[in-house]
Protein backbone atom coordinates (compact mmCIF):
# COMPACT_ATOMS: atom_id res chain seq x y z
CA UNK A 1 0.00 0.00 0.00
CA UNK A 2 2.85 2.58 0.96
CA UNK A 3 4.48 1.43 -2.41
CA UNK A 4 1.69 2.66 -4.10
CA UNK A 5 1.00 5.65 -2.36
CA UNK A 6 4.52 6.57 -3.42
CA UNK A 7 4.19 5.85 -7.12
CA UNK A 8 0.93 7.99 -7.03
CA UNK A 9 2.77 10.86 -5.45
CA UNK A 10 5.81 10.44 -7.70
CA UNK A 11 2.78 10.19 -10.65
CA UNK A 12 1.12 13.35 -9.76
CA UNK A 13 4.53 14.88 -8.90
CA UNK A 14 5.53 14.14 -12.60
CA UNK A 15 1.89 15.50 -14.11
CA UNK A 16 2.70 18.95 -11.71
CA UNK A 17 5.98 18.96 -13.46
CA UNK A 18 5.35 18.81 -16.73
CA UNK A 19 2.12 20.76 -16.56
CA UNK A 20 4.13 23.71 -15.20
CA UNK A 21 6.88 23.21 -17.90
CA UNK A 22 4.50 22.84 -20.73
CA UNK A 23 2.87 26.12 -19.53
CA UNK A 24 5.80 27.99 -19.44
CA UNK A 25 7.26 27.31 -22.56
CA UNK A 26 3.43 28.13 -24.17
CA UNK A 27 4.64 31.68 -22.58
CA UNK A 28 7.09 32.09 -23.96
CA UNK A 29 6.54 30.87 -27.37
CA UNK A 30 3.27 33.34 -27.32
CA UNK A 31 5.78 36.33 -26.89
CA UNK A 32 8.38 35.23 -29.27
CA UNK A 33 5.76 34.84 -31.72
CA UNK A 34 3.90 38.59 -30.69
CA UNK A 35 7.61 40.00 -30.62
CA UNK A 36 8.78 38.21 -33.86
CA UNK A 37 5.99 39.39 -35.77
CA UNK A 38 5.79 42.95 -34.14
CA UNK A 39 9.62 43.47 -35.07
CA UNK A 40 9.00 42.09 -38.70
CA UNK A 41 7.52 45.97 -39.37
CA UNK A 42 10.85 47.96 -39.22
CA UNK A 43 11.90 45.47 -42.45
CA UNK A 44 8.76 46.75 -43.92
CA UNK A 45 8.97 49.24 -47.07
CA UNK A 46 7.13 52.09 -46.39
CA UNK A 47 5.50 52.27 -49.94
CA UNK A 48 2.85 49.57 -49.88
CA UNK A 49 4.17 46.60 -51.42
CA UNK A 50 4.39 46.26 -54.87
CA UNK A 51 3.90 49.96 -55.78
CA UNK A 52 7.14 52.44 -56.28
CA UNK A 53 7.34 56.36 -56.39
CA UNK A 54 8.74 57.68 -59.42
CA UNK A 55 10.30 61.15 -60.52
CA UNK A 56 11.00 62.84 -63.92
CA UNK A 57 15.26 61.97 -63.94
CA UNK A 58 15.61 65.76 -63.99
CA UNK A 59 14.19 66.17 -60.57
CA UNK A 60 16.89 66.68 -57.59
CA UNK A 61 14.88 64.94 -55.34
CA UNK A 62 16.24 61.30 -54.34
CA UNK A 63 14.28 60.66 -51.22
CA UNK A 64 10.93 60.88 -49.21
CA UNK A 65 9.88 60.31 -45.94
CA UNK A 66 5.93 59.04 -44.85
CA UNK A 67 4.80 62.53 -43.62
CA UNK A 68 6.09 64.05 -47.07
CA UNK A 69 4.86 61.50 -49.42
CA UNK A 70 1.07 61.38 -47.83
CA UNK A 71 1.24 65.45 -47.49
CA UNK A 72 2.15 65.54 -50.90
CA UNK A 73 -0.71 63.42 -52.24
CA UNK A 74 -2.88 65.57 -49.60
CA UNK A 75 -1.73 68.40 -51.45
CA UNK A 76 -0.61 70.22 -48.21
CA UNK A 77 3.05 69.70 -49.58
CA UNK A 78 2.58 71.53 -53.34
CA UNK A 79 6.27 72.74 -54.43
CA UNK A 80 9.14 70.64 -54.78
CA UNK A 81 11.25 73.98 -53.54
CA UNK A 82 9.46 72.62 -50.09
CA UNK A 83 11.30 69.35 -50.38
CA UNK A 84 14.43 70.07 -51.68
CA UNK A 85 13.55 70.35 -55.31
CA UNK A 86 13.14 73.05 -58.23
CA UNK A 87 10.19 76.28 -57.47
CA UNK A 88 7.98 73.72 -59.81
CA UNK A 89 4.24 73.25 -58.42
CA UNK A 90 4.25 69.81 -57.89
CA UNK A 91 2.40 67.29 -60.51
CA UNK A 92 0.56 64.45 -58.45
CA UNK A 93 -0.21 61.69 -61.02
CA UNK A 94 -2.07 58.20 -59.67
CA UNK A 95 -2.17 54.82 -61.79
CA UNK A 96 -5.85 54.81 -62.68
CA UNK A 97 -5.07 58.46 -64.53
CA UNK A 98 -3.17 56.31 -67.51
CA UNK A 99 -6.45 54.82 -68.64
CA UNK A 100 -7.62 58.46 -69.47
CA UNK A 101 -4.78 59.62 -71.55
CA UNK A 102 -4.18 56.71 -73.79
CA UNK A 103 -6.87 54.22 -75.32
CA UNK A 104 -6.47 50.83 -74.73
CA UNK A 105 -4.97 49.97 -78.45
CA UNK A 106 -2.21 52.59 -77.36
CA UNK A 107 -2.03 50.35 -74.22
CA UNK A 108 -2.22 47.51 -75.88
CA UNK A 109 -5.06 45.89 -73.66
CA UNK A 110 -5.44 42.83 -75.61
CA UNK A 111 -2.15 41.81 -74.78
CA UNK A 112 -1.83 42.18 -70.72
CA UNK A 113 -1.39 46.09 -71.19
CA UNK A 114 2.28 45.41 -72.84
CA UNK A 115 2.95 48.81 -73.83
CA UNK A 116 1.85 50.55 -70.23
CA UNK A 117 5.31 50.85 -68.79
CA UNK A 118 6.27 52.42 -71.99
CA UNK A 119 3.06 55.09 -71.92
CA UNK A 120 3.63 55.66 -68.37
CA UNK A 121 7.28 56.62 -68.64
CA UNK A 122 6.23 59.14 -71.60
CA UNK A 123 4.10 60.52 -69.64
CA UNK A 124 6.76 61.22 -66.51
CA UNK A 125 9.28 61.96 -69.30
CA UNK A 126 6.88 64.95 -70.19
CA UNK A 127 6.14 66.04 -66.81
CA UNK A 128 9.67 67.42 -65.16
CA UNK A 129 7.25 68.14 -61.70
CA UNK A 130 5.53 65.11 -61.58
CA UNK A 131 5.38 62.56 -59.15
CA UNK A 132 3.77 59.01 -59.98
CA UNK A 133 2.63 55.96 -57.77
CA UNK A 134 2.54 53.15 -59.49
CA UNK A 135 2.50 49.53 -58.97
CA UNK A 136 5.84 47.91 -59.85
CA UNK A 137 3.94 45.45 -62.12
CA UNK A 138 3.33 48.01 -64.61
CA UNK A 139 6.83 50.19 -63.69
CA UNK A 140 8.41 52.30 -66.43
CA UNK A 141 11.45 51.40 -67.42
CA UNK A 142 14.10 53.62 -65.52
CA UNK A 143 16.23 55.65 -67.92
CA UNK A 144 17.53 59.01 -68.54
CA UNK A 145 14.06 60.68 -67.65
CA UNK A 146 12.70 57.90 -64.99
CA UNK A 147 13.94 57.75 -61.51
CA UNK A 148 12.38 55.85 -59.02
CA UNK A 149 12.08 58.05 -55.05
CA UNK A 150 13.69 55.79 -52.34
CA UNK A 151 11.45 55.77 -49.49
CA UNK A 152 13.34 53.19 -47.41
CA UNK A 153 11.87 51.20 -44.79
CA UNK A 154 9.59 51.92 -41.67
CA UNK A 155 12.27 52.65 -39.00
CA UNK A 156 11.63 52.84 -34.84
CA UNK A 157 11.78 56.62 -34.47
CA UNK A 158 8.92 56.93 -37.78
CA UNK A 159 7.07 54.31 -35.32
CA UNK A 160 7.47 55.61 -31.54
CA UNK A 161 8.01 59.01 -32.10
CA UNK A 162 5.42 59.64 -35.09
CA UNK A 163 1.96 61.58 -34.22
CA UNK A 164 -0.16 60.05 -37.23
CA UNK A 165 -1.74 56.55 -36.97
CA UNK A 166 -3.52 56.24 -40.43
CA UNK A 167 -2.48 52.59 -42.09
CA UNK A 168 -4.43 52.55 -44.51
CA UNK A 169 -3.22 56.09 -46.39
CA UNK A 170 -1.79 55.90 -49.52
CA UNK A 171 1.20 56.14 -51.02
CA UNK A 172 2.69 55.73 -47.38
CA UNK A 173 1.05 54.46 -44.31
CA UNK A 174 1.24 56.31 -41.46
CA UNK A 175 2.17 54.29 -38.25
CA UNK A 176 3.00 56.80 -35.39
CA UNK A 177 1.99 55.26 -32.29
CA UNK A 178 2.60 57.97 -29.60
CA UNK A 179 -1.26 59.17 -29.99
CA UNK A 180 -2.02 55.12 -29.09
CA UNK A 181 0.35 55.30 -26.36
CA UNK A 182 -0.60 58.50 -24.56
CA UNK A 183 -3.93 57.85 -25.50
CA UNK A 184 -3.84 54.67 -23.24
CA UNK A 185 -1.62 55.99 -20.79
CA UNK A 186 -4.14 58.48 -19.78
CA UNK A 187 -7.18 56.50 -19.71
CA UNK A 188 -5.76 54.13 -17.36
CA UNK A 189 -4.12 55.35 -15.05
CA UNK A 190 -6.87 58.33 -14.64
CA UNK A 191 -9.02 55.55 -13.72
CA UNK A 192 -6.47 53.73 -11.40
CA UNK A 193 -6.29 57.16 -9.98
CA UNK A 194 -9.75 57.16 -8.95
CA UNK A 195 -10.53 53.42 -8.44
CA UNK A 196 -7.80 52.86 -6.27
CA UNK A 197 -9.09 54.98 -3.22
CA UNK A 198 -12.14 54.03 -3.61
CA UNK A 199 -11.25 49.81 -4.06
CA UNK A 200 -8.77 50.11 -0.92
CA UNK A 201 -11.68 52.26 1.11
CA UNK A 202 -14.10 49.38 0.66
CA UNK A 203 -11.50 46.64 1.12
CA UNK A 204 -10.68 48.59 4.44
CA UNK A 205 -14.60 48.63 5.33
CA UNK A 206 -15.26 45.35 4.76
CA UNK A 207 -11.77 43.72 6.49
CA UNK A 208 -12.10 45.74 9.71
CA UNK A 209 -15.25 47.41 9.96
CA UNK A 210 -18.12 45.84 8.37
CA UNK A 211 -20.61 43.08 10.50
CA UNK A 212 -20.47 39.71 9.21
CA UNK A 213 -23.94 40.23 8.42
CA UNK A 214 -22.72 43.32 5.81
CA UNK A 215 -20.04 41.56 4.72
CA UNK A 216 -22.16 38.35 3.71
CA UNK A 217 -24.13 40.41 1.55
CA UNK A 218 -21.20 43.13 0.26
CA UNK A 219 -18.80 40.12 -0.86
CA UNK A 220 -20.88 38.23 -3.58
CA UNK A 221 -22.70 41.37 -5.13
CA UNK A 222 -18.70 43.00 -5.47
CA UNK A 223 -17.49 39.83 -7.21
CA UNK A 224 -20.54 39.56 -9.37
CA UNK A 225 -19.81 42.54 -11.02
CA UNK A 226 -16.58 41.17 -12.15
CA UNK A 227 -18.60 38.49 -14.14
CA UNK A 228 -20.47 41.53 -15.61
CA UNK A 229 -19.21 41.26 -19.37
CA UNK A 230 -17.58 44.22 -20.79
CA UNK A 231 -19.58 44.78 -23.18
CA UNK A 232 -22.48 45.52 -20.97
CA UNK A 233 -20.58 48.21 -19.12
CA UNK A 234 -19.91 50.00 -22.57
CA UNK A 235 -23.42 49.96 -23.48
CA UNK A 236 -23.94 51.18 -19.36
CA UNK A 237 -21.48 53.67 -20.31
CA UNK A 238 -22.49 54.85 -23.93
CA UNK A 239 -26.32 55.68 -22.45
CA UNK A 240 -25.21 56.86 -19.04
CA UNK A 241 -22.12 58.11 -18.84
CA UNK A 242 -21.20 59.88 -22.01
CA UNK A 243 -24.16 61.86 -21.96
CA UNK A 244 -23.72 62.65 -18.09
CA UNK A 245 -20.11 63.96 -19.09
CA UNK A 246 -21.50 65.83 -21.84
CA UNK A 247 -23.90 67.52 -19.60
CA UNK A 248 -21.98 68.02 -16.66
CA UNK A 249 -18.89 69.75 -18.79
CA UNK A 250 -20.60 71.15 -21.24
CA UNK A 251 -18.75 69.42 -23.85
CA UNK A 252 -19.54 68.82 -27.90
CA UNK A 253 -19.40 65.56 -27.37
CA UNK A 254 -19.34 62.60 -24.07
CA UNK A 255 -16.97 60.25 -25.74
CA UNK A 256 -14.13 61.14 -24.19
CA UNK A 257 -10.66 59.65 -22.07
CA UNK A 258 -12.71 60.84 -19.13
CA UNK A 259 -15.61 58.59 -19.59
CA UNK A 260 -13.74 56.09 -20.84
CA UNK A 261 -11.36 56.31 -17.23
CA UNK A 262 -14.41 56.58 -15.21
CA UNK A 263 -16.04 53.22 -16.96
CA UNK A 264 -12.43 50.96 -16.14
CA UNK A 265 -12.66 52.73 -13.18
CA UNK A 266 -15.93 51.01 -12.71
CA UNK A 267 -15.05 47.82 -14.01
CA UNK A 268 -11.16 47.58 -12.35
CA UNK A 269 -13.19 48.16 -8.77
CA UNK A 270 -14.43 44.79 -8.04
CA UNK A 271 -10.49 42.82 -8.64
CA UNK A 272 -9.24 45.76 -6.26
CA UNK A 273 -11.87 45.39 -3.45
CA UNK A 274 -11.69 41.47 -3.43
CA UNK A 275 -8.02 40.43 -3.59
CA UNK A 276 -6.98 43.78 -1.21
CA UNK A 277 -9.55 43.07 1.22
CA UNK A 278 -8.62 38.76 1.08
CA UNK A 279 -5.52 40.17 2.05
CA UNK A 280 -6.29 42.50 4.53
CA UNK A 281 -8.24 39.63 6.50
CA UNK A 282 -5.20 37.29 6.50
CA UNK A 283 -3.56 39.21 8.69
CA UNK A 284 -2.82 37.15 12.02
CA UNK A 285 -5.22 38.01 14.64
CA UNK A 286 -2.87 38.52 17.39
CA UNK A 287 -1.51 41.46 15.48
CA UNK A 288 -4.63 43.20 15.56
CA UNK A 289 -4.73 42.70 19.16
CA UNK A 290 -1.37 42.86 20.18
CA UNK A 291 -1.58 46.67 18.73
CA UNK A 292 -5.13 47.33 20.71
CA UNK A 293 -3.25 46.01 23.38
CA UNK A 294 -0.53 48.75 23.33
CA UNK A 295 -3.52 51.40 23.72
CA UNK A 296 -3.26 51.99 19.68
CA UNK A 297 -6.82 52.53 18.24
CA UNK A 298 -9.32 50.62 16.00
CA UNK A 299 -7.81 53.02 12.66
CA UNK A 300 -4.15 53.29 13.73
CA UNK A 301 -4.12 49.17 14.02
CA UNK A 302 -5.52 49.46 10.29
CA UNK A 303 -2.70 52.18 8.99
CA UNK A 304 0.22 51.08 11.00
CA UNK A 305 -0.32 47.27 11.53
CA UNK A 306 -2.95 46.11 9.03
CA UNK A 307 -2.24 47.67 6.37
CA UNK A 308 1.75 47.19 5.78
CA UNK A 309 1.36 43.76 6.54
CA UNK A 310 -1.12 43.38 3.82
CA UNK A 311 0.82 45.39 1.01
CA UNK A 312 2.04 42.45 -0.64
CA UNK A 313 -1.49 41.85 -1.68
CA UNK A 314 -2.57 45.37 -2.11
CA UNK A 315 -0.09 45.91 -4.60
CA UNK A 316 -1.38 42.46 -6.04
CA UNK A 317 -4.97 44.46 -6.65
CA UNK A 318 -3.53 47.44 -7.99
CA UNK A 319 -1.43 45.45 -10.70
CA UNK A 320 -4.46 42.88 -11.56
CA UNK A 321 -6.59 46.47 -11.79
CA UNK A 322 -3.72 48.48 -13.62
CA UNK A 323 -3.65 45.47 -15.86
CA UNK A 324 -7.54 45.62 -16.54
CA UNK A 325 -7.79 48.79 -17.43
CA UNK A 326 -4.58 48.51 -19.71
CA UNK A 327 -6.34 45.70 -21.37
CA UNK A 328 -9.83 46.59 -21.35
CA UNK A 329 -10.92 46.77 -25.48
CA UNK A 330 -14.70 46.88 -25.94
CA UNK A 331 -15.89 49.12 -23.19
CA UNK A 332 -13.53 51.22 -24.03
CA UNK A 333 -13.94 51.23 -28.07
CA UNK A 334 -17.39 52.02 -27.33
CA UNK A 335 -17.02 55.60 -25.08
CA UNK A 336 -13.68 56.86 -25.83
CA UNK A 337 -14.58 58.64 -29.36
CA UNK A 338 -12.17 55.98 -31.01
CA UNK A 339 -10.05 58.99 -32.25
CA UNK A 340 -6.38 58.37 -32.69
CA UNK A 341 -5.57 61.79 -32.30
CA UNK A 342 -2.91 63.20 -29.77
CA UNK A 343 -4.93 63.91 -26.57
CA UNK A 344 -4.21 67.38 -24.70
CA UNK A 345 -7.16 66.46 -22.00
CA UNK A 346 -9.47 64.15 -20.41
CA UNK A 347 -12.14 65.66 -22.42
CA UNK A 348 -11.24 65.10 -25.98
CA UNK A 349 -11.62 62.09 -27.67
CA UNK A 350 -9.00 59.22 -27.80
CA UNK A 351 -7.99 55.86 -29.21
CA UNK A 352 -6.04 53.27 -26.56
CA UNK A 353 -3.74 50.55 -28.15
CA UNK A 354 -6.44 47.41 -27.23
CA UNK A 355 -9.41 49.36 -29.26
CA UNK A 356 -7.05 49.54 -32.25
CA UNK A 357 -6.05 46.08 -32.23
CA UNK A 358 -9.71 45.31 -31.83
CA UNK A 359 -10.76 47.03 -34.27
CA UNK A 360 -8.22 46.82 -37.06
CA UNK A 361 -6.83 43.20 -36.86
CA UNK A 362 -9.83 41.46 -38.38
CA UNK A 363 -9.40 44.12 -41.68
CA UNK A 364 -5.37 43.99 -41.57
CA UNK A 365 -4.31 41.12 -44.24
CA UNK A 366 -1.55 39.18 -42.76
CA UNK A 367 2.20 39.62 -43.10
CA UNK A 368 1.37 43.14 -44.09
CA UNK A 369 3.07 46.37 -42.69
CA UNK A 370 -0.66 46.97 -41.13
CA UNK A 371 -1.05 43.77 -39.38
CA UNK A 372 2.25 43.53 -38.25
CA UNK A 373 2.09 47.41 -36.53
CA UNK A 374 -0.93 45.77 -34.62
CA UNK A 375 1.43 42.83 -33.33
CA UNK A 376 3.92 45.67 -32.22
CA UNK A 377 1.24 47.23 -30.26
CA UNK A 378 0.41 44.46 -28.90
CA UNK A 379 4.10 44.20 -28.17
CA UNK A 380 3.69 47.58 -26.47
CA UNK A 381 0.83 46.80 -24.27
CA UNK A 382 3.07 43.44 -23.09
CA UNK A 383 5.62 45.81 -22.14
CA UNK A 384 3.33 48.23 -20.18
CA UNK A 385 2.17 45.85 -18.07
CA UNK A 386 5.76 44.14 -17.19
CA UNK A 387 6.85 47.44 -16.50
CA UNK A 388 3.56 47.69 -14.00
CA UNK A 389 4.11 44.68 -12.34
CA UNK A 390 7.88 45.08 -11.71
CA UNK A 391 7.45 48.35 -10.18
CA UNK A 392 4.14 47.37 -8.08
CA UNK A 393 6.82 44.24 -7.16
CA UNK A 394 9.61 46.27 -6.11
CA UNK A 395 7.37 48.80 -3.70
CA UNK A 396 6.19 45.89 -2.27
CA UNK A 397 9.46 44.55 -1.43
CA UNK A 398 10.35 47.69 -0.06
CA UNK A 399 7.89 48.22 1.88
CA UNK A 400 8.61 45.07 3.66
CA UNK A 401 11.90 45.67 4.07
CA UNK A 402 10.98 48.95 5.87
CA UNK A 403 8.25 47.45 7.90
CA UNK A 404 10.63 44.53 9.21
Amino acid sequence: MKKLRKILERVIEAMLTVSGAVTSIAILLIVAFLFREGLGLFKSPTVERGYAVYVNSANPVQSLLPWQLKEIFDFQIENWNELGGPDEEIRVFRFNEIFSLYTDEQLDADNDYALLPERLAEVIAANPAIIAYLPQRYAPVEDESVKTVQTGTITMAQFFLGRKWMPTAKPAAQFGVLPLVLGTLMVSFMAILIALPLGLGVAIYMSELASERVRRLLKPAIELLAGIPSVVYGFFGLVVLVPLVQRTFNLDVGETAFTGSLILAIMALPTIITVAEDAMRNTPRAMREASLAMGATDWQTIYRVVIPYSLSGISAAVVLGIGRAIGETMAVLMVTGNAAVMPHTLFEPVRTIPATIAAELGEAASGSSHYQALFMLGCILFVITLIVSITAEAISKRKHEVGV
